[in-house]
């Protein structure tokens, strides 16, 4: 390459998902004719419900496949407040405080460009999905990690929060339930995480995805908070809670200034969401939703089943999540570093998860899998994996 075809400095600060690596490798280890049992990818292994497809067939045969408004169309967003107001008792106005994008990433992403300048100081916890650090590395901004512990059920802690407050601090990451851990909030930890965010005057950007994904307790959004309208950044979207990851469609909330500003980047970047996609969007919300009620009765079992299966193997040890679809195992007694056990699965059992420390330094001794995949499956995995162990 010449002198000349040098790249921006900034993509050398740029992380990825390991997930999508660990699977590329897997994926060769099938071409070779051996099957691999899936646990490292975050994806609902079940089918869009048919009303939603129905929805988006019957919007490309109406004929809509052209551009949309910026932010969404309107109907869209109404949907969507009304959806967040019965869940939430908040006062959303769908014209000014909601944006549609293609996918819930482009919202972290906008959302840490529209916010954060270089040097400006980002507290998330740690491990974490990956994409948090590495958005903040591209805008020179600087991550600082709150370690999740074990002993406190993975859960981040406001007064650990609180220790890291300088005066560079210009926003706290929170994503509850959690990936990878599977953790969810407690209502006393989101007021007082509310409360170090109004004191210190913070801006948060709160990640739930997972939000329709509780087994235990309930769900307790940033949203809710009194005073957290006015600075929290809310990344949502349709993939996880109606099976709807390849639609890409997912949407952030906040206040007019920030919406405006997302959405400016929106035009610049991807011009506006996907057409169809957005009607199949106001089926989801508007529809029957005893498919998510039924999805996640399913995961229950599947999470039960793995965490008895994993806890039944020599030197694994498994917390019960509390919500979303991943386990992460401390496998400390194993002996093993993170990445070497999962090679180890890999290359030994035919199973494919994820080694902790991909979602950042203190993941290190712990794996993630994702549960996302039938009983079937679980099973045979963890058949795999025990005897895989037995053999060390």
């Amino acid at each position: 390459m010449s002198k000349g075809l040098s790249f921006a400095e900034r993509m050398s600060r740029a992380g990825t998902e390991t997930a999508f690596e660990v699977f590329a490798m897997a994926k060769e280890i099938e071409k070779k004719g051996s099957d691999v049992v899936h646990f490292e990818m975050g994806e609902p292994d079940f089918d869009t419900p048919e009303h939603i497809k129905n929805a988006a067939i019957q919007a490309l045969k109406d004929g809509f496949t052209h551009y949309t408004p910026a932010p969404g169309i309107p109907e869209l967003r109404e949907a969507i407040a009304e959806h967040l107001n019965a869940k939430f008792s908040v006062d959303i106005d769908p014209n000014n405080e909601i944006v549609v994008m293609p996918g819930a990433k482009p919202g972290l992403f906008m959302g840490i460009l529209a916010i954060v300048n270089s040097g400006d100081e980002v507290i998330m916890p740690n491990p974490a999905f990956p994409i948090y650090e590495s958005v903040v590395n591209i805008v020179n901004g600087v991550p600082i990690p709150i370690p999740l512990k074990e002993e406190n059920d993975f859960r981040l802690n406001p007064e650990d929060v609180r220790s890291k407050i300088t005066d560079k601090t210009k926003m706290i990451m929170l994503n509850s339930p959690h990936n990878p851990c599977g953790s969810s909030l407690l209502k006393g930890e989101v007021q007082e995480l509310a409360e170090i965010v109004r004191e210190n005057d913070l801006w948060v950007m709160s990640d739930e995805i997972y939000s329709d994904i509780i087994y235990d307790g309930e769900h307790h959004s940033m949203l809710f908070e009194p005073g957290m309208k006015e600075r929290c950044v809310l990344i949502h979207g349709f993939s996880k809670s109606y099976a709807m990851t390849g639609w890409r469609l997912g949407y952030a909330v906040g206040n007019p200034d920030i919406i405006s500003r997302i959405t400016k980047l929106q035009i610049n970047i991807s011009s506006c969401p996907n057409a169809f996609s957005q009607k199949a969007a106001i089926e989801a919300l508007k529809g029957p939703q005893d498919c998510v009620t039924e999805m996640v009765s399913e995961y229950k079992k599947r999470r039960d089943a793995i965490v008895d299966g994993l806890n039944s193997i020599k030197g694994i040890g498994c917390k019960l999540p509390t919500g979303a679809f991943y386990v992460f195992p401390n496998i400390k007694d194993t002996g093993m570093k993170s990445r070497e056990l999962m090679e180890h699965f890999l290359h030994n059992a035919r199973v494919a998860a994820l080694h902790g420390d991909a979602f950042g330094s203190y993941g290190e001794g712990y794996m993630r899998f994702s549960y996302a995949t039938s009983l079937d499956n679980i099973n045979k995995g963890l058949e795999r994996i025990k005897e895989s162990m037995e053999k060390l």
